[in-house]
């Protein structure tokens, strides 16, 4: 006998066994998505005529806060952060982490997005423990004083296009993350 493949499953972009434990918790969730040129996190309500979005942030909404987003460590935590501001009066009560088809790294993206969402005041049960120093790009800011700018096309060059000094990550960071909570 053969079972037939559902569709979402085929593609690979959907684990229904998981989904079905999501909405079974009857708790809103927490999605956050790593593409290849930002992070997207929202707050989903499952309902049976399709899922509401509640609260839609993409990392793209970073720019009006100077922050030139890619998809790293800091640019997740904004967007939680931000996601969290943005959430407030919409979102009441626990949230349930959704991270997909996405294998879940001890300091990714994912995780920092999470420790971004707490941080800014939503209620997400984890266990997370995060340096600080990754939080802030001071990673970066060191791997940037290393590499050989002279390259063309190195890794850095979509920064400077931007006018973004990377070298200065921290900073710029802890001044976002400021703006962000007022």
């Amino acid at each position: 006998m053969h079972k037939t493949i559902r569709r979402r499953r085929a593609s690979a972009l959907t684990n229904y066994a998981k989904r079905l434990a999501l909405v079974k918790s009857r708790l809103d969730r927490l999605v956050i998505r790593k593409t290849n040129r930002g992070i997207i996190a929202q707050v989903v309500r499952y309902s049976e005529d399709g899922d509401k979005v509640l609260a839609h942030v993409n990392s793209s909404a970073l720019r009006q806060y100077k922050w030139e987003p890619k998809c790293n460590i800091p640019t997740a935590y904004l967007t939680g952060m931000l996601l969290a501001k943005q959430s407030k009066g919409k979102v009441t009560g626990k949230l349930v982490l959704d991270n997909g088809l996405y294998r879940p790294i001890k300091s990714g993206v994912i995780f920092a997005a999470l420790r971004g969402c707490v941080d800014g005041g939503l209620e997400v049960p984890n266990s997370v423990e995060f340096d600080e120093s990754r939080l802030s790009g001071k990673h970066i800011a060191e791997f940037a004083k290393n590499t050989d700018k002279a390259k063309p096309g190195h890794q850095f060059s979509s920064y400077e296009k931007s006018k973004f000094d990377v070298k200065n990550i921290e900073s710029i960071f802890n001044e976002v993350k400021k703006n962000i909570k007022t």
